[in-house]
């Protein structure tokens, strides 16, 4: 899945565009209603993520429930998640993982991150 892709099925899904705080190619998805992100889009070297190459990848930051980022870092393609928190963050490589599987996942992040706490 290529950046444009996902971004076409988040706008078509979730009825937001991407944010660019800081002006580059960066990009955050965040609900509409309370401004929470539930998607960090960057693009990063592969070093970054502990990989022994220095080459550029496509990579998509998401939240999920802990159980499930300790038991996806066994598989290709997901990482400790990149600048945020890795308990409750993971970073995956877009081009290396099934887009089915991008989307139940970004879907599990959106979910989590639209509760309003009270």
């Amino acid at each position: 899945m290529d950046k444009d892709t996902l971004f076409n099925w988040i706008r078509e899904t979730y009825g937001v565009e991407p944010d660019y705080p800081w002006f580059d190619d960066n990009a955050v998805v965040r609900h509409r209603s309370n401004k929470k992100w539930f998607g960090l889009v960057m693009t990063i070297p592969s070093s970054k993520v502990g990989l022994p190459t220095n080459e550029n990848i496509d990579v998509l930051n998401i939240k999920l429930e802990p159980i499930l980022i300790s038991s996806l870092h066994h598989q290709k393609g997901f990482y400790p998640a990149y600048h945020m928190n890795k308990t409750s963050w993971i970073t995956i490589d877009i081009n290396s993982v099934a887009e089915y599987e991008i989307k139940m996942l970004l879907d599990m992040s959106y979910e989590l991150t639209r509760k309003v706490k009270k």
